[in-house]
């Protein structure tokens, strides 16, 4: 498994979908845009700010619960599979794996300070390759990535199916 973090939400406007871009935290600098609803992205946006105890998210809540009847600690969340444009992910504990969408799985993980990661196969087949790692604070590395999240902004899911175009 290839550990990621969050580089990036980016959302363009109503009529394009948001994309979250996970980064590798060790290994190729390679990147891993993962297309989703709004709702989704504001979830994983919410879980990187301050959490209001008094009106928690469902991730928040979720991660309350889990704490709470001493279940099995999350201790990581895995993206599994790409099918189509669509990521397929799993919240893993110590006797089991539970699956979620990746966005709801993000929230999660961002809240109870678990790990993110990748299976191999899919960084292979999905991810984009960047010349520097994103948060370097050199100008040709932000230059960098500043392009890669401009192409972000011009491509959709349907791209990346590998089928050809009319």
């Amino acid at each position: 498994m290839i550990e990621l973090k969050v580089a990036e939400i980016r959302v363009a406007g109503t009529e394009t979908p948001p994309v979250v871009v996970l980064a590798e935290v060790d290994g190729d600098e390679r990147l891993l845009p993962i297309w989703m609803t709004h709702g989704g992205a504001a979830a994983i946006l919410g879980a990187t700010e301050e959490p209001d105890v008094r009106r928690p998210s469902i991730h928040d809540l979720a991660g309350l619960i889990l704490s709470e009847l001493g279940a099995s600690e999350l201790s990581a969340v895995h993206i599994v599979g790409c099918e189509e444009g669509q990521f397929f992910a799993e919240l893993v504990f110590a006797d089991r794996s539970l699956p979620a969408r990746p966005s709801d799985a993000i929230a999660l993980a961002l809240r109870v300070s678990c790990p993110i990661r990748c299976t191999k196969a899919v960084m292979e087949a999905h991810s984009v390759a960047a010349e520097a790692v994103v948060g370097t604070k050199t100008v040709q590395a932000e230059a960098e990535v500043e392009r890669f999240l401009e192409f972000l902004d011009t491509v959709t899911p349907d791209d990346f199916t590998g089928e050809e175009k009319p």
